[in-house]
């Protein structure tokens, strides 16, 4: 019945594309002077009667029958601009940015003639043409075009971005924490909440309108970012019925169809991205496990609560796969279309399946510290093997907006659903303490999942001289880490056998990890147009509010083995399901068996409260004809509570960890180097922060049981404060042809770095080491092929970030560096900061033809060598290498309206590693972790009714 609805109603969607016989013109008109929209502009079409205006936020749309039109958009006072040769499909839509100049007062009229732009990459170099903020962006047609299925794949082309684990975007090579996303103009949690930026591979391109990256601050922006923000800006509804369904299909020959691919019995739902109960804790978290001695048949019952399954099982790997659905229309809620109701709505489902064989992670090596002259490394740990994952993602946006000549509202809910469960088999060797062999099972799964509203309005007076924005986001996150389970045998080469041996490796082990987060968004923003000196102006001012809250539990247990007599297997074999099969549970009779111990370290729970006050105030000004600037501060009270107890056992009862108040003052200057503004010179100076997170302002030990390492969390940790100076040259010429060359430079105080424990290997923690300078250039280049005959549908693009940083020791890094020099080793003065790139390239050699609907692009980016973790005593510093990726992709539109598309992509095709590494002085480069990513090929589909 569910299927025969569904065919009906893709029947009605098919039947309403069929009919729609007019075409649609849409757009924003621009005020040239400002970089902002112009409302209630005259749209016209020449030589007939149709026409409309813009409404308060510049947009504006008419539908009109197919032929060729030359549209006219005028305003009082502004140049009269006519673009010609505009055509309109059947059914299509044709989507025209313009932007007004203000006419000099001497002239009456000036009209200025030119054609329709097919490239509608113009849309978003105007708006960074126009902008007193340095930024860069993406239109979404520019996504399109470049093959892309999400933003993490797309955004990359943007100079100065990348993009780590394929999620995460990171602005001029500085780490996380110094990129910030938001989503329509607010802070938004992601998947992990401890990230400074949202995980952008869960956006479907087809929900957006464009993504900017703004990389100079202004007072009504965050203060919390250094590198970039990145803003993601859906759709507030389309200029028309818009209805498409897409699906794809991932092979990977490393990962895919392998018949020894790890995984375990989980969940019936898990295929749906969560646990259905099967992995919940089965006893209460206040319930006292007691030793068999005391009661033997409690712990016998209390044992065989828990899931059995202790064993990585073998099976063939699936192919990735992936399918989603959109929706979107408007209707006019009065007779004359000044008022309208719109509609929003998509969903997207992927799952993924990996698997590493020979997988590296958290392996530890260490300079000889008894004699200096040894130059290479000693092992210390040494850790690889096969890990299979799986990872299901879920994400659900509907949004309504009403809008109308002075006002628009506009209510979104966003839910994203994720999933993933691991099954490794490790090898680890440990050659100091207990020199030993270790094979363990590691079976993980971990629930997330993101849930959030944002209501906001815009509202405008009716000459557009004042205007209000107010949003309220509330967001609920949720990150289950449910029974991960550790079961390691120490393996004795000699004996041929495999022990549980508690003082060497450890006993079977299994956590649950609860963190629930609300996170409560909102702001209000004032802008008044006035005059200053008798020239156009701006004044921006308002506030906003941010309340995090966080409770984190931890429970954990432990399958230790008695054994009386000695009659009783310790080993089992190696094969971890035995631990927990029911004639090895202990039994009061023989005093023998397995049972079930609390681990739980009281230390790692606890209940964090963050709040940020706002308050800003900036004004946008001429200071000559040519010359704009924006000045500005901000005001930020930041606080942070703590409920916890440390390793002592000393409580903190709801104590503030940091009680911050700052000013952050911000200017930007833009001057015209020509009167077409073509040629422009910017300078922009702000102060910025960066804050710690939630984990990392705590004393929780956080253990991965796949690395086999320990995050600290440091309770006396503060803020990063930066200085941020910017140089750019600008130089804009026809259609989307584009250059610009930038010089920055930042001072940090105070960064935080995640750095190894003295003495304490397999274990990190966030610290404040010295001080900091990162300065750099950028350049970008973009250009249409069409000066070569024939390839007018090909274009280049090119950018590279080149980078040098510097960060000072603390005293005791210092120390620590001295004291473990090697004979020969010079001791400098500092050395690169934690998580900056030295360079970022990224080229796209791309094709577009829209006549035949063909597109192709071939896109390689690669991220320099970069201090992942910052070296202590006799551990040395580990880097990340340079991933050189190669990205092809080829899309074809077809259909008599070209509304079906058939996209191959193909990824690394260079066939390149994801490694880092430990370096160390006149020593050989030693892993510390690395996996392959094969070389992917997928093919999708897409179809828009």
């Amino acid at each position: 019945m569910k299927i025969k609805s569904l065919l009906v109603l893709l029947a009605a969607f098919s039947i309403q594309s069929i009919l729609a016989q007019e075409g649609i013109i849409s757009g924003t008109v621009m005020d040239g002077e400002f970089n902002d929209v112009l409302p209630f502009a005259n749209i016209t079409i020449k030589g007939t009667t149709k026409g409309t205006t813009s409404d308060f936020d510049g947009k504006y749309a008419l539908e009109l029958e197919p032929g060729t039109y030359t549209v006219v958009f005028s305003f009082l006072g502004y140049e009269t601009k006519e673009i010609s040769e505009v055509v309109i499909a059947q059914g299509a839509e044709e989507i025209i940015d313009v932007t007004l100049n203000p006419l000099p007062n001497a002239l009456d009229e000036v009209v200025v003639t030119t054609t329709v732009s097919k490239n509608t990459e113009a849309s978003v170099l105007n708006l960074q043409k126009n902008s007193v903020a340095l930024l860069d962006g993406l239109s979404i047609q520019s996504i399109k075009k470049s093959g892309a299925g999400d933003i993490a794949s797309a955004i990359k082309a943007v100079p100065g971005v990348s993009v780590q684990g394929g999620k995460f975007v990171y602005v001029r090579g500085l780490g996380d924490r110094y990129t910030k996303s938001i989503l329509n103009g607010v802070d938004v949690p992601g998947l992990d909440p401890d990230r400074n930026t949202l995980q952008l591979d869960i956006f479907p391109t087809n929900i957006l309108d464009n993504i900017i990256v703004v990389k100079s601050a202004t007072a009504d922006q965050p203060a919390d970012f250094t590198g970039g923000v990145v803003d993601i800006v859906t759709k507030d509804f389309p200029s028309r019925a818009e209805y498409s369904v897409s699906t794809g299909l991932g092979y990977n020959s490393s990962m895919h169809f392998k018949d020894n691919y790890l995984t375990y019995d989980g969940s019936v739902s898990d295929p749906l991205g969560y646990d259905g109960g099967k992995r919940d804790l089965p006893i209460s978290q206040n319930f006292e496990t007691l030793l068999p001695q005391q009661n033997g048949q409690v712990a016998r019952i209390t044992t065989q609560l828990f899931d059995s399954n202790l064993k990585a099982l073998q099976e063939q790997s699936g192919m990735d796969f992936s399918f989603g659905l959109t929706a979107g229309n408007q209707y006019n809620a009065n007779e004359d279309g000044t008022k309208k109701i719109g509609y929003l709505a998509s969903l997207s489902y992927r799952n993924n399946t990996e698997f590493y064989e020979n997988i590296v992670n958290g392996q530890v090596f260490r300079k000889q510290d008894q004699d200096p002259s040894v130059l290479e490394l000693i092992d210390d740990r040494t850790q690889s093997g096969d890990l299979g994952v799986n990872n299901v993602l879920i994400s659900g946006l509907a949004g309504v907006s009403f809008k109308g000549r002075t006002s628009k509202y506009k209510l979104n809910v966003l839910h994203i659903q994720n999933g993933e469960s691991s099954a490794g088999y490790l090898r680890q060797e440990n050659f100091s303490v207990n020199s030993n062999i270790i094979f363990k099972d590691v079976l993980t799964y971990t629930q997330r999942s993101i849930t959030n509203a944002l209501l906001n309005g815009e509202h405008s007076n009716e000459d557009g001289s004042w205007k209000v924005s107010w949003k309220l986001s509330p967001t609920i996150s949720k990150v289950y880490d449910k029974d991960l389970r550790t079961t390691p045998f120490r393996f004795d080469p000699d004996a041929e056998n495999f022990i549980i041996s508690p003082s060497e490796s450890g006993d079977p082990s299994r956590i649950w990890r609860d963190l629930e987060e609300i996170n409560i968004a909102g702001k209000l923003d004032f802008t008044r147009r006035h005059q200053f000196f008798g020239r156009e102006a701006k004044l921006k001012f308002g506030g906003a509010y941010t309340l995090k809250q966080r409770e984190f539990v931890v429970d954990q247990f432990s399958h230790p083995v008695q054994s009386r007599r000695g009659n009783f297997s310790l080993g089992f074999g190696g094969d971890a399901d035995q631990v927990l099969a029911p004639e090895n549970i202990y039994d009061p009779s023989t005093g023998e068996g397995t049972f079930v111990r609390r681990d739980s370290n009281v230390s790692d729970s606890f209940d964090s409260e963050m709040s940020v006050a706002a308050g800003y105030i900036g004004d946008e000004f001429k200071l000559s004809e040519r010359l704009n600037a924006i000045l500005g501060v901000r005001f930020e009270k930041f606080d942070l509570y703590y409920t916890g107890i440390n390793q002592d056992g000393e409580v903190f009862d709801n104590v503030n960890l940091l009680d911050k108040a700052d000013f952050f003052p911000s200017a930007n200057l833009i001057y015209d180097l020509n009167e077409e503004a073509s040629r422009k010179f910017r300078a922009s100076f702000s102060s910025t922060t960066a804050r710690p997170s939630f984990k990392e302002a705590s004393n929780a030990q956080i253990f991965d049981p796949v690395s086999s390492t320990f995050f600290i969390g440091n309770i006396n940790i503060q803020p990063t404060y930066i200085n941020n100076f910017d140089l750019r040259f600008e130089a804009y010429g026809e259609r989307t042809n584009f250059f610009a060359a930038s010089a920055f430079a930042k001072t940090f105080d105070d960064p935080i770095e995640l750095s190894f424990i003295r003495e304490a290997r397999g274990q990190f923690i966030p610290l404040n080491l010295g001080d900091a300078v990162v300065f750099g250039g950028e350049l970008e280049f973009r250009r249409s092929m069409d000066f070569i005959p024939g390839w007018q549908n090909f274009s280049f693009n090119a950018n590279v970030s080149v980078i040098e940083s510097r960060q000072s020791f603390s005293e005791d890094e210092e120390e620590a560096r001295r004291d473990n020099l090697r004979e020969g080793e010079e001791f400098k003065d500092y050395r690169t900061l934690q998580g900056q790139s030295p360079f970022l390239l990224n080229v796209g050699f791309n094709y577009d033809n829209n006549d035949n609907g063909w597109q192709g692009g071939l896109v390689y980016n690669v991220q320099g060598k970069t201090l992942e973790i910052v070296g202590n005593g006799d551990i040395p510093d580990v880097f990340t290498l340079p991933f050189h990726n190669l990205k092809f992709n080829l899309s074809k539109e077809f259909g008599e309206e070209k509304n079906s598309k058939l996209t191959l992509r193909f990824e690394n095709v260079l066939n390149d590693k994801i490694e880092s590494v430990y370096q160390s002085f006149g020593a050989t480069d030693r892993l510390f972790s690395s996996r392959y990513p094969g070389q992917a090929i997928s093919l999708g589909y897409s179809y828009q009714f």
